[in-house]
């Protein structure tokens, strides 16, 4: 049996995100949780919000094996097993409510914001919500110091990878008929942004 994983940050970070999931997810439906990883999120969010269907997904076989056991061992009727989805692929054939992701943008190619977003736009029914959460830019300037010795060490261990720009993000967003409803800063210098499929 693959052995679980464990995020000390997703330990963190999973009740403020939950915080802000109560008030903009709908009541019922599906949610599609975009790199699972270790499954930490979406169990604490299925146990919570229980009236939501909860659709984990993970494109890394040495996640999502671990993922599946420790889903199975939870024994929630209310999350499916993990499925494989990388967003620089085409994703599979899904109609959701909602799609939620959370500290994947900064530690990936620029290109999966593009595969993000047009891949939930995709996928969301109308009025279905996209929920990102991490650290971002403001009007291009870190919003610390921290974030700035972050996004160097992010550039030296990939070049590909740093910090994204928030107003960058949310107009790329635009584009595919995602509006913003909320930019929201959250605790350790990282923002909640939450958009909504006009159509």
């Amino acid at each position: 049996m693959s052995e679980a994983k464990f995020s000390p940050a997703a330990e963190r970070n999973k009740d403020v995100i939950l915080s802000v999931l109560r008030d903009v997810l709908p009541r019922t439906g599906d949610v599609l949780e975009i790199a699972s990883g270790t499954g930490q999120h979406v169990l604490h969010f299925a146990k919570a919000l229980p009236n939501l269907r909860w659709l984990p997904s993970e494109p890394d076989k040495s996640y999502r094996a671990p993922l599946h056991n420790i889903i199975e061992q939870a024994g929630l009727s209310n999350v499916a097993g993990p499925i494989d989805l990388d967003v620089l692929q085409p994703w599979p054939d899904l109609s959701v409510n909602a799609v939620i992701v959370a500290n994947m943008l900064h530690i990936s190619p620029f290109a999966t914001v593009q595969g993000l977003l047009a891949g939930a736009a995709g996928v969301l029914v109308p009025g279905g919500i996209l929920h990102i959460y991490g650290p971002f830019k403001a009007a291009g300037e870190f919003t610390s110091a921290s974030n700035e010795e972050f996004d160097t060490g992010l550039r030296s261990r990939n070049e590909l990878w740093g910090i994204r720009d928030l107003e960058e993000v949310t107009l790329m967003a635009i584009e595919l008929g995602l509006q913003c409803i909320s930019i929201k800063p959250m605790p350790a210098n990282n923002f909640s942004l939450v958009y909504k499929k006009t159509s």
